[in-house]
Order: C-alpha cells, then sequence, then structure tokens
C-alpha cells in the first residue's frame, strides 16, 4: 500500500517521505511516569509508501491493567506475555532511524521514553510526527480530529477500536490520506525533534500542597502570623530548612521559594544579605525577621479565611496528575487516544449568513499587505461574521489579496485549487451570495475578537473534560516561540515557581496544566480545570519568541480552545495586533462562579519571558 497517491503537480519524495514507523500503545492508565503499557504495535513503511514490518504484542505490566472495559485487556490475558525489557530490544530497532507516528504522538512517545527508561534503555527516536496536530494543519471539515473520526472520514475501515495492532493498521490509513492533503495544499509537515532524555527516570517532582488560606498581606511590625501569609527563607538557617517549611506549611502559612510584591515576610539570619530574595524584598518593602523570631511567631498564628471552593461539579475525568488526585485507575476509561472517553460539551450551531454577519462560516486568509493593513483585514472578517485564517488549508474558503499578496509562495496552491480570490474592497460590502465553497462543519467554533469572552461549557452529567488550548502562527526560520503559562492566585501570583509550566518545566508538579508540542509552529495548553486547587484563580497562557524577532514579523497567532486534544474547538481566536512585542499573553482562563471562562488576550510587552514571570512572581534568577 502506497501512503501517499500520485497527484498533479504534487512530488511524493522529499519532504513527504520518510522512514516511518507507526506506533499504538494501549495502557493501564494516562500518567506514563505511573502507568504501565499493555499492549504495543509497530508498523514500518519505507519512503515509497510500502510497509517493511509489522510487529505487536501484549505485555505483562506486572500491575492492574485498568478499565479492561475499554481495552478488553484482562490479567488473564496478560498472564504470561512478555515484560516490556523483554520486548524492548525489538521495539527500538523497528523504531530506529525513523520518524514515529502516532495519534496523540505525545502520549505514546512519553510511554515508550517511560518503559524504555525503567529497561534502562534510550529511546530511539529523534523525530516524531502527530496525526492530530498534521490534520489540525489540513483541518478537513470533521467534528473533532479522534482518530475513528478521521477514519471515516477518509474512508478507513475500523474494525475493533483500542485494538493496538488494528489501531495501527488504521492510522497508516489516516497517515496516508493526510499526506495526501498536506501534498494538495503544500503544508509542512509538523515534525517535532525529540531529544534524548538524560534522565533515566525524568519525573517531576512530587507536588506541594495547596495553601487552604487567602493571603492577608504583610506582616505588621510586632503583629502576629496569619494562616494564608506568603513567607520566603533566605540564607543559612539554625534548623534545617525543611524542618522550618514543614512546621510553618503545618501551621497554614504559604512558604514560598521567591519574593514578590505579594510577599508577607522574609526570613534571614544575615540583614546584610545580598541573596536574589533580600534584594527584592528591600525593592518591595517586604518586611524582613530572623529565624528565631519566625519560630517565636510560628507558636502563635492567627486563623485565616480559606478560599472559597468553587460549587460541587461532575467528579473530574480521568487525572493525569499523581496518585493522590486520580481516579481510581478501575474506573478510568483510558484508550490510547484518550479523548475519545469523554463526551464532547455542547458547541455552539454554525451561525448561517446575515445582513450584518454576510461573512458568517467563511474561513479567509488574507494575503500580503503592511502589517498595519493585514491586521485591518482580519479584525474586518471578524466583524463581518467571518474566521480569519492564519495558513491555507482545507477549511479556507476565501482568500484576500492586499498589495504584494500575489508573490506569496501559496498562490500557486491558491490558484490550482481555484478558492475564491478577492480584491481589498470585498470587505467593505461583501455579499450573502458569496457563500462558502468548502464543506462546512455542522458545528463551528465560536469566533472571538480581541478580548472576547466564552464560557467553556461542562457536561451536566459524566466527567469534566482536559482542556486544551492550542496556539498556531505560519512556521518560521529565524527565531523559535514558546507557549508559557501561569497558574496565579487571588494576587495574580504564583504559588510556587513550580506554577510557571513552559519548556524547561513542562508539567506542573499535580501533573494538573502541561505544555504539549505538536510540531514546530504549534503548542498546547492542556489543564485539568476540575483537579486545580481553589487558590489557582486564573491561568495566563502566554508566547515568548526566543531570539531578537518580535510578534510584529511573526504575524498573527490562532488559538483555540478544545475539551481534549483531539476534540473540536468551542472557541477560537486570531491575535495579530502586536509590533515590537517579544512577549504576548495569548488567554486567561478564570474562574466565574461554578464555571470556567476563557479570555482572548492579545496584550503584548517588548521585554522578554524573565520580565514576565517577574510580574507573576516566579523567581528566574534561580
Amino acid at each position: 500500500m502506497s501512503l501517499v497517491s500520485p497527484l498533479p503537480d504534487v512530488p511524493v519524495t522529499g519532504e513527504y517521505a520518510y522512514d516511518w514507523a507507526l506506533v499504538d500503545v494501549e495502557t493501564s492508565g494516562l500518567v506514563p511516569r505511573r502507568d504501565r503499557v499493555l499492549s504495543v504495535a509497530v508498523i514500518t513503511v519505507g519512503p515509497d509508501g510500502q510497509q517493511t514490518g509489522e510487529f505487536s504484542t501484549l505485555v505483562d505490566p506486572g500491575c492492574d491493567p485498568g478499565p479492561v472495559d475499554v481495552h478488553g485487556l484482562t490479567p488473564e490475558l496478560l498472564r504470561g506475555a512478555p515484560t516490556f525489557d523483554q520486548v524492548a530490544g525489538q521495539i527500538g530497532a523497528m523504531l530506529q532511524d525513523r520518524v514515529l507516528v502516532a495519534h496523540n504522538a505525545q502520549f505514546d512517545y512519553d510511554f515508550l521514553a517511560h518503559e524504555f527508561a525503567r529497561a534502562r534503555m534510550w529511546l530511539p527516536v529523534s523525530k516524531r510526527l502527530c496525526t492530530v496536530a498534521l490534520n489540525r494543519q489540513v483541518d478537513p471539515p470533521t467534528g473533532d480530529m479522534r482518530l475513528g473520526t478521521l477514519a471515516a472520514h477518509y474512508g478507513i475501515p475500523r474494525q475493533r477500536a483500542h485494538d493496538a495492532l488494528d489501531d495501527t493498521r488504521v492510522l497508516a490509513g489516516v497517515l496516508r490520506a493526510s499526506l495526501r492533503e498536506a501534498a494538495r495544499l503544500d503544508l509542512p509537515l509538523p515534525l517535532v525533534t525529540c531529544p534524548p532524555r538524560a534522565d533515566s527516570q525524568f519525573t517531576p517532582s512530587p507536588p506541594k500542597t495547596p495553601c487552604a488560606y487567602r493571603n492577608p498581606g504583610r506582616l505588621t511590625p510586632g503583629g502576629p502570623l496569619q494562616q494564608g501569609m506568603k513567607v520566603a527563607i533566605t540564607g543559612e538557617t539554625a534548623h534545617a530548612r525543611a524542618e522550618l517549611v514543614g512546621r510553618a506549611v503545618a501551621a497554614g502559612l504559604n512558604m514560598m521559594s521567591s519574593v514578590s510584591r505579594h510577599t508577607s515576610v522574609l526570613v534571614t539570619n544575615d540583614p546584610a544579605s545580598t541573596s536574589a530574595k533580600a534584594r527584592r524584598a528591600l525593592a518591595e518593602g517586604v518586611p524582613v525577621i530572623d529565624e528565631q523570631t519566625f519560630l517565636r511567631l510560628l507558636d502563635d498564628v492567627r486563623a485565616g479565611d480559606v478560599h472559597e471552593a468553587s460549587p460541587a461539579r461532575p467528579a473530574p475525568g480521568p487525572d493525569r496528575g499523581p496518585v493522590k488526585n486520580a481516579v481510581p485507575v478501575s474506573e478510568q476509561a483510558v484508550p490510547s487516544d484518550p479523548v475519545a472517553a469523554v463526551p464532547s460539551p455542547r458547541r455552539p450551531q454554525p451561525a448561517a449568513p446575515t445582513a450584518d454577519k454576510p461573512l458568517a462560516g467563511h474561513r479567509v486568509l488574507v494575503l500580503g499587505g503592511v502589517h498595519a493593513e493585514a491586521v485591518a483585514a482580519r479584525v474586518r472578517v471578524v466583524e463581518l461574521g467571518g474566521s480569519a485564517a492564519i495558513n491555507l488549508s482545507a477549511s479556507v474558503t476565501d482568500v484576500v489579496l492586499l498589495p504584494g499578496g500575489e508573490k506569496d509562495r501559496r498562490m500557486k496552491r491558491i490558484n490550482a485549487l481555484e478558492l475564491p480570490v478577492h480584491a481589498p474592497h470585498w470587505l467593505d460590502a461583501p455579499t450573502p451570495a458569496d457563500r462558502p465553497s468548502a464543506t462546512s462543519r455542522s458545528q463551528e467554533a465560536q469566533v472571538l475578537p480581541r478580548g472576547g469572552v466564552v464560557d467553556l461549557p461542562m457536561p451536566h452529567a459524566g466527567p469534566a473534560p482536559e482542556w486544551y488550548v492550542t496556539a498556531g502562527w505560519a512556521p518560521r526560520t529565524d527565531c523559535e516561540i514558546d507557549v508559557v503559562a501561569f497558574l496565579l492566585d487571588e494576587d495574580e501570583q504564583v504559588s510556587f515557581d513550580e506554577d510557571f509550566v513552559f519548556y524547561g518545566a513542562p508539567e506542573n508538579p499535580a501533573g494538573t496544566v502541561r505544555l504539549l508540542t505538536g510540531g514546530p509552529a504549534e503548542q498546547t495548553i492542556a489543564l485539568n480545570l476540575a483537579s486545580l486547587p481553589p487558590a489557582t484563580r486564573k491561568i495566563v497562557v502566554a508566547a515568548a519568541i526566543d531570539g531578537s524577532a518580535a510578534f510584529g514579523t511573526v504575524g498573527a497567532i490562532q488559538i483555540g480552545a478544545a475539551p481534549g486534544n483531539s476534540g473540536a474547538p468551542v472557541a477560537r481566536a486570531t491575535l495579530d495586533a502586536a509590533t515590537t512585542e517579544r512577549t504576548l499573553l495569548l488567554a486567561e482562563l478564570y474562574r466565574r462562579g461554578p464555571l470556567w471562562r476563557l479570555r482572548a488576550v492579545g496584550q503584548g510587552y517588548d521585554h522578554g519571558l524573565d520580565a514576565l514571570a517577574r510580574r507573576y512572581g516566579v523567581d528566574v534568577a534561580g
């Protein structure tokens, strides 16, 4: 079977031809550092699209296999199967020098990486390709990006869902069709570089216990400590630091690893200290006391105000955090496409074109023009009820050509696809007769303008979904863009430095917020909102440029919010007002009574990520 069928004027070699290793794993849970692989299948395919190998096996995990009703792998079936270390060599040989392909590839990659680490072996993968990320670029008219949905759309038969070998064969068909569409649209493949993991365990630090009390403010001279006060310690101490922290936490204080304007008191035995914490305390006017005074005040800590918990909601879905927050694994639905077990919340129905919203249902790509002209055109598209695209995809219905746009390399493909191309004045008064030419989805994402707000829908019954906020942009070769997240309290400060999620720490200790990479021009923040502590009032999702470029040269960034990595977005926004900014606030998710809301922000700053982190109380100096 050829993975890429010949198309007119589209090569089947070069960028679309690799040695592929298509992979699917079934697992006992959703947390790679804790749960185990139960079965694995690998199909290898050469650059010519011909299958070169196939391997599948059950794996004895040495633990409870979890949701048998989902994957059908009972302890009896797994008994006598090889352990992972017994088949790791054979699997590694099939992965060697090939691009790993999977649906939700980071999920399969992370599980394999942990299993190889337990076997004291390296995972021999240097690049991976996620078929979800690839199809987000292609953007076919499907309700979601689940493997079964894409298989039905591309006409690929599926015999047994959540069977590793059958899913891998289906994956081969989805890859074939997706590559064909990518070639038709002249899209670059979203390959992700996978550097070797130096630490054989690469396990996040144990989660810290969130403080249950609101911050009452600063310690007054001669006054008592109060539960919820933010306390930092610097320098040498007579008592072990762990002992001081343990006693303070037990008393209801919020122990911080950095100092900000919201710190209540700094503890140090060296009043002349020049540490980063001491310098920041001096600059912010934070009170300073010594260790003996701190110990004396610990004997009489006054009661504080408890964080208000949101009204009770249905139990959260399968937890990706540590065991203390997890749903028992026997109650979890854990397919290799994890979102398949989560019911999608209701999404807004597509709006019909009206006199004031004639572009409802249209997806418009703007090419050319100076920055201000392109921004104004995309804003106008949204005002007219349409959605502004940032890349050519199967969902683009119209193209607006500003001065210079005819030189864009995508014009050759646009003309071949016979997409309607309009002059700028078309946006002054598009007629209702200009209907979308592409197949419309039955449900469309709500288009948010800059500053727009939407409630994140939750199911009336059943588990709450994990929400995925995905940012995408036009591929760049002159700079790298990093998406980050800050988990903030009522003072808009992190509770501890670990509540800053970024490329160097892609998961907070509780596993409730994670950074996922779908390609060089796409990154996602995954959020288990139902499992966040009451102290977390807001999550800020931002982007920063690594290098001297600014967001004005990067162009528009599109964000989408979806229930699950394969779910259809319920909201989408295109943010492109930045000019000289090097950091950009993309979205805020915040509590509103029992619900969470998402706001599309689009506010930027000329300073770098380090300054943005300090704004939210993160000690970037270490």
